[in-house]
C-alpha cells in the first residue's frame, strides 16, 4: 500500500527555516499593501480586516498542514499506519475544506473592500474575466489528465503514483507546475472583478506563498521520491 523511502527524521525540517523566513516576509508585505484599503467596511456583517486576516490565515494553515502531513507520510508512513487503506480518504477530507475556503475568503475580502483599487473599472473587469480562462482550462486539465488523487499528493502515499509518467497534456503542456502557475490566477481575477486593493494584496500573497511551498517543501520531496531527475 505504501512504499517507505526510509528517509531520516531530520528530513521533516528540510528547507523549513527558509519557509518560515519567506512566510514572515510575505505576511508583512501583504499587510503593508492591504492596510491603506482596510477602512472598516464589511460584507455579510464581517469587517474587511477580518476577511483579510482569514484570507491570509487559511492558506498559511493549509500549506503548513500539507507540508507536515507530506513529510510525516514520507518519513514515518504516519497516515497509512493510522488509517490503513483509508489514509488518502482521510487526507482528502482534511485537505479539501481548506482548498474551498481559500477562494471563499478571497471573495469575502473582495466584496467587503470592493472599489478600493485605483484604475479603470472596465479594464479591471475585462482582465479579471480573461484570467478565468486559464484557470478553467487548468482545472479541466487536472481532472482530465492528472486526477484528483494524484493532485492531492498521491505519490507521497502510493508507489503506483510514483511510477506514472509526467503529464504533458492540456495546461501541463505549457508548465509542469500548471496548478500553481495558472489556477492561482483565480485570486487575481477575484481581486480585479471586485476592484479590491486588499484582495489584490491577498492574491499576491497566495500566489507567492504557493511557490514558497514548491521550493521549500515540494521540490525536496520530489527529489527524495524520484531522485535527482526530479530537479
Amino acid at each position: 500500500m505504501n512504499d517507505r523511502l526510509n528517509l531520516p527524521p531530520q528530513f521533516l525540517f528540510k528547507r523549513q527555516p527558509q519557509h518560515i523566513l519567506l512566510l514572515v516576509g510575505l505576511v508583512f508585505g501583504a499587510i503593508h499593501l492591504a492596510q491603506p484599503a482596510l477602512d472598516g467596511s464589511s460584507w455579510r456583517g464581517i469587517s474587511d480586516t477580518t476577511w483579510f486576516r482569514a484570507a491570509i490565515a487559511v492558506p498559511i494553515v493549509h500549506q503548513l498542514m500539507v507540508g507536515l502531513v507530506f513529510r510525516a507520510q514520507l518519513i514515518f508512513s504516519l497516515f497509512t499506519k493510522l488509517f490503513g487503506k483509508y489514509d488518502m480518504v482521510v487526507w482528502g477530507f482534511l485537505f479539501m475544506p481548506f482548498l474551498v475556503l481559500r477562494p471563499i475568503t478571497s471573495v469575502g475580502l473582495g466584496l467587503a473592500d470592493r472599489g478600493s483599487l485605483d484604475g479603470l473599472r472596465w479594464l479591471q473587469i475585462l482582465v479579471g474575466l480573461l484570467l478565468l480562462i486559464p484557470v478553467a482550462a487548468t482545472l479541466w486539465s487536472v481532472f482530465r489528465y492528472f486526477g484528483l488523487a494524484r493532485a492531492l499528493g498521491g505519490d507521497h502515499f502510493r508507489q503506483r503514483y510514483r511510477e506514472m509518467p509526467l503529464v504533458k497534456q492540456g495546461a501541463f503542456k505549457y508548465s509542469s507546475n500548471a496548478m500553481y502557475a495558472f489556477v492561482f490566477l483565480l485570486f487575481w481575477a477575484i481581486a480585479l472583478l471586485t476592484g479590491s486593493r486588499a484582495a489584490l494584496a491577498s492574491a499576491l500573497f497566495q500566489h507567492a506563498y504557493i511557490w514558497v511551498h514548491l521550493f521549500c517543501t515540494e521540490e525536496p520531496d520530489m527529489r527524495a521520491i524520484y531522485g535527482e531527475a526530479a530537479g
